[in-house]
């Protein structure tokens, strides 16, 4: 299994920048697939970004595209999220998730079954 630890988030006025970590351990990552989600209070978990691990394209939502950049350092097995130009309808907890690639649709929560704890983004009007 795959072990996920989130860090970054914090409280940010509109028009800041965060810059989300999410650092693996426990086996490779060469097969999986990993992405972001987000759960606002009252709303259900919606999808952010994902990425294949070992290469090849990204995929993000419409609501964030051209703002977000979804990266990973695989010397560090480490995923990021470089969040650009945030608004407060991006309020959300975070939580980064990875799957293996082949299982189901890069933005269905059902396709991951690793998930970190979450970490908190407020983003101020």
């Amino acid at each position: 299994q795959v072990q996920l630890v989130e860090s970054g988030g914090g409280l940010v006025q509109a028009g800041g920048s965060l810059r989300l970590s999410c650092a693996a351990s426990g086996r490779t990552l060469s097969s999986y697939r990993m992405g972001w989600f987000r759960q606002a209070p009252g709303k259900e978990r919606e999808f952010v970004a994902a990425m294949r691990w070992s290469g090849g394209g990204t995929y993000y939502a419409d609501s964030v595209k051209g703002r977000f950049t979804i990266s990973r350092d695989i010397a560090k097995n480490t995923m990021f999220l470089q969040m650009n130009s945030l608004k407060p309808e991006d309020t959300a907890v975070y939580y980064c998730a990875g799957g293996l690639f082949y299982r189901g649709a890069y933005d269905y929560t059902a396709s991951y079954d690793q998930w970190g704890q979450g970490t908190q983004v407020t983003v101020s009007s």
